[in-house]
């Protein structure tokens, strides 16, 4: 057998080409240790961004196309300024140049003073310069306030993947209507200030279709999937009640076949059924003023809604990836795919109505969560990318690094690094177009968020670029303009005036925490990973967290607190021949991480018994101690994973498996396994003495 030959290495002009483009020429695995990305690697991300690397002179000549674009523009593309401050580009400026300033609101400024750039009104505006020698040049204008306001107060709330959450009145998955419900109940009867739930966004139908909610077919527009049907204004007036009797018994067959006989969820199913039942609703005409509101609705999302409504409809004619659709039709501009749009339209119309009626679901779930007296309500999820094949990545083309895919090096956790599977967006195409994609997405959401969860933060400062067909070893770094990314970031919350949670976990470079601080965007500390890293590795004291961060016991992708107290996460890794060490090895070490914690629970006087009698020693009281422990740090957010309140074993994820686990498929059950509906979530006693941790904190507590 040939050994492999080693990668070879850049030449010093293509790494200084790659680094003229923001493309990192070495990564660090361990703070020890550094790596160099190959020829290849370099080769392949620089022509995605639309480099000619192929030859020695091809390279010198891009060199140099780029060194001299470097020295001789006025402006970049996008200017960022945040508000009450100058900007260090416009301040690097020569002497003597002057700005004219067309603002959002479509007022004119003009003159030589920079610090007058900082007291425009907050938007994306357009500046011209002119200097003094004749060059000219234009940019967005991005002019932000300086950070994002505090949190109301500090709060808790409730953290749920919504297709886990059943009610008696579901149609085989949690949707809206249980969101609504949960979010009123726990707002008025538990006093809880947020719900978090899982990214929303519309999936991509397939056969099955892929239940991860982090690869969505779109992330601006919302999956339909997700509605409760009886709750749409038209369906009392559907003619056919027959046919929608029958898809209400047939729903309720689903529900119990999860609730009572131990079915996973199974969304393709719900699907089938919502949207027969959709077809019918449609067919009701809107009145008057539901009609002006779906137009409004159409007009405010003009181009991306048809666009996302359109591959909706050639998906159902040419299957779920456009890069097998007819050559003309990989095209959205194209007069095929207008010709088609036409001929489609009625499937067209119906793709937008749907997204206008999940849409307003979506807001009435936030107004009934506001109304319940939550400060934040409903914090949506914000997925890192996009499915390769799907709406997003058709109708953006232009703005995605074609064969490229979104990953992680590797690390000490991962010696073979990760490929998640999801284009990139190009730095230089989002800053050419002042982050156009990025503002439209985000604010998308904020119609309908009281805060916003922002999966792999670090994406805004750069991201692992894999080439298509290669290992993940065979990437590197790509960065964007994050300051840019953030004032965009801020721009658009402050406007919605929601909260920003960036999801932080795992290798963080230097200076991001920081970064993320300053502009107001909170961070996300999970208890079994805040330890002393730099020191002696123990459990940080509560007094040591930070307090701008979402604090929780666990997450979507970690064990449920009462499988990690109990050891129960390795005998299933176990299981499925997870584990790279053997299991006595693995056993001990969770065993001694545990061990430690409980350590200092019991020290600081927080594993106690409570007046229902629960055993200091039993697992029911380990929960309460861990949650008790939050209540102590200063973190302004304090969540509770909804399944940790019934005693819940299984992860709704068990990342590193596909088809040997149910990920994204089970409903919240007890420590029985047995499924449990949102009705008997409210009656609770377990969730109910685990909230009343969170709501009289000095109950047991020194």
């Amino acid at each position: 057998m040939t050994a492999p030959r080693p990668a070879e290495s850049p030449t010093e002009e293509l790494s200084r080409l790659a680094a003229l483009h923001g493309v990192a020429t070495s990564y660090s695995p361990s703070p020890d240790r550094t790596v160099a990305a190959s020829a290849a690697a370099l080769g392949r991300t620089l022509a995605a961004l639309g480099v000619d690397t192929d030859t020695p002179g091809a390279v010198r000549a891009a060199l140099a196309a780029r060194e001299r674009e470097l020295r001789e523009r006025l402006l970049p593309p996008t200017v960022v300024c945040w508000s009450g401050a100058t900007s260090a580009v416009l301040d690097a400026l020569p002497a003597g140049t002057r700005l004219r300033v067309e603002t959002e609101q479509g007022e004119i400024e003009q003159g030589e003073t920079r610090a007058a750039v900082g007291q425009l009104p907050p938007g994306v505006h357009r500046l011209t310069a002119t200097a003094p020698d004749g060059r000219s040049a234009e940019a967005h204008l991005i002019v932000a306030p300086a950070r994002l306001p505090t949190p109301p107060g500090r709060s808790y709330g409730l953290l749920v993947q919504l297709y886990s959450l059943l009610s008696r009145r579901s149609w085989g998955m949690g949707d809206l209507g249980d969101l609504a419900e949960l979010a009123s109940w726990a707002g008025r009867a538990l006093g809880a200030g947020f719900v978090q739930v899982n990214p929303l966004h519309a999936a991509v139908p397939g056969a099955p279709t892929d239940p991860s909610p982090y690869r969505p077919s779109s992330r601006r527009f919302p999956d339909p999937v997700h509605l409760r049907i009886e709750d749409i204004p038209e369906y009392p007036y559907a003619a056919d009640r027959e046919r929608l009797d029958a898809l209400l018994e047939r729903a309720a067959r689903l529900r119990e076949s999860v609730l009572e006989k131990g079915a996973l969820i199974d969304r393709d199913a719900v699907w089938e059924l919502k949207r027969e039942a959709l077809e019918l609703v449609r067919e009701v005409p809107l009145g008057p003023g539901r009609r002006a509101a779906y137009c409004d609705y159409l007009a405010e999302q003009g181009e991306a809604l048809e666009d996302h409504a359109t591959w909706c409809a050639l998906a159902e004619v040419h299957g779920s990836d456009w890069h097998r659709w007819p050559a003309a039709l990989r095209d959205p501009r194209s007069a095929e795919t207008a010709r088609a749009r036409s001929e489609l339209m009625d499937r067209v119309d119906f793709h937008c109505r749907l997204a206008w009626l999940t849409d307003t679901q979506l807001v009435a779930t936030q107004r009934a969560a506001r109304e319940a007296g939550m400060p934040v309500g409903v914090v949506h999820d914000l997925a890192v990318g996009v499915h390769p094949g799907g709406a997003d990545a058709w109708a953006q083309q232009d703005h995605f690094a074609a064969g490229m895919s979104v990953g992680a090096p590797p690390d000490a956790f991962n010696a073979r690094g990760q490929d998640w599977g999801l284009p990139p967006w190009r730095p230089d195409r989002l800053a050419a177009s002042g982050y156009a994609p990025f503002r439209r997405l985000l604010r998308a959401l904020f119609r309908y968020a009281g805060a916003l969860r922002i999966d792999h933060v670090m994406g805004l400062f750069r991201l692992w670029w894999v080439p298509q067909g290669e290992p993940p070893t065979e990437g590197t770094y790509v960065r964007y303009d994050a300051e840019a990314m953030l004032a965009v970031l801020v721009l658009e919350a402050s406007r919605a005036g929601a909260v920003v949670i960036g999801e932080d976990l795992g290798t963080v470079e230097p200076g991001v925490r920081e970064a993320l601080r300053e502009r107001g965007v909170l961070g996300t500390s999970v208890l079994w990973f805040e330890r002393d890293w730099e020191g002696d590795g123990r459990p940080l004291s509560p007094d040591q967290w930070r307090a701008d961060c979402l604090a929780t016991a666990t997450t979507h992708d970690l064990p449920p607190t009462a499988a990690r107290l109990t050891g129960e996460h390795i005998e299933l890794r176990d299981s499925l021949g997870l584990l790279t060490r053997p299991l006595e090895e693995e056993r001990a070490e969770a065993a001694a991480d545990t061990g430690e914690w409980l350590d200092l629970l019991t020290r600081l006087g927080l594993l106690l018994g409570t007046g229902g009698g629960i055993d200091t020693s039993s697992e029911e009281a380990e929960v309460q101690a861990v949650h008790r422990f939050l209540v102590r740090t200063p973190a302004r957010m304090i969540g509770v994973w909804l399944p940790d309140g019934v005693g819940d074993r299984r992860p709704q994820n068990l990342p590193g498996t596909w088809d040997q686990y149910p990920n994204w498929r089970l409903p919240i059950a007890d420590a029985e396994g047995r499924p449990v509906t949102l009705e008997e979530l409210a009656g609770s006693a377990r969730l109910h003495a685990l909230v009343d941790v969170l709501r009289r904190p000095e109950h047991g507590t020194p």
